[in-house]
């Protein structure tokens, strides 16, 4: 029997947390964009006004007490970051059960007033609907929705405007790779308004012969299809327009995207 097994060794038994110094805390800073859309209200059919809005939190407390700022706030030593995050953005907003990812830590010595505070990032696009009970509460005075470029003018707290420049990045990079835009259509869509929400995301995203090649299974290997009726026949709308359009539909494939491909 090894009776020296368990024995613990020389670095353990003097090792002391004194002698690291670790950060004043670990908040979590959540990035909630989603496309709002106004009719119009013209007699003239046409596609609603889409926006790009983010979701921003005035400060109740120092430091930057009344600015705006991204919702967040300090991790518990008893949850996991992603748990701390969807709390903060319920204690802060009142907005919870959406699906956020994370995508950066944030360290620049000197971002946080009250010490060596790193931060880690979540974001989110999601449908205006998970947004329509938001509230400012906790240490909030105030919680809205604004459009990303008043956004991006705004003196954000902190180095949130870095922090929601990186976001931007991200969500523009789903957009283009994944069929989040699904989110923000209905069932059967025009592929009008498919364009239309891409390019409220990416707004310099411009394709040429873009009906063409969105259906083109060789190209998009049938990411979406002609809605059709019962009997076969093609589904079209004018709820937008003067002519009637095909409507269509996305499939349940899911693109797998390579550099080498």
């Amino acid at each position: 029997m090894d009776l020296n097994k368990n024995k613990p060794a020389d670095e353990e038994i003097n090792y002391s947390p004194g002698n690291y110094r670790t950060p004043d805390g670990a908040p979590a800073d959540i990035v909630i964009f989603t496309i709002t859309s106004t009719p119009k209200g013209t007699r003239k059919k046409s596609l609603p006004d889409r926006r790009l809005e983010v979701l921003l939190i005035q400060r109740k407390g120092w430091p930057f007490a009344g600015s705006w700022a991204l919702p967040g706030g300090f991790s518990k030593d008893t949850e996991s970051l992603l748990d701390s995050a969807k709390r903060e953005l319920e204690e802060e907003t009142g907005v919870k059960d959406v699906h956020i990812e994370y995508f950066n830590a944030y360290s620049t010595p000197g971002r946080d007033p009250r010490g060596w505070i790193i931060s880690h990032a979540f974001f989110a696009l999601v449908h205006e609907q998970y947004l329509a009970a938001r509230r400012a509460d906790d240490d909030a005075m105030d919680v809205r929705l604004f459009p990303i470029n008043e956004a991006l003018a705004m003196n954000l707290a902190f180095d949130h405007r870095s922090i929601l420049v990186d976001a931007l990045q991200q969500i523009q990079h789903k957009m283009l790779t994944t069929t989040i835009a699904r989110e923000f259509l209905p069932e059967r869509f025009t592929i009008g308004e498919l364009y239309q929400v891409i390019q409220t995301v990416v707004p310099e995203f411009e394709e040429k012969n873009f009906i063409r090649k969105i259906t083109s299974t060789q190209s998009r290997k049938g990411i979406i299809e002609e809605a059709r009726g019962r009997g076969g026949e093609p589904l079209m709308s004018n709820r937008y327009s003067q002519r009637a359009a095909q409507l269509y539909r996305f499939t349940d494939y899911v693109p797998q995207l390579s550099i080498y491909s």
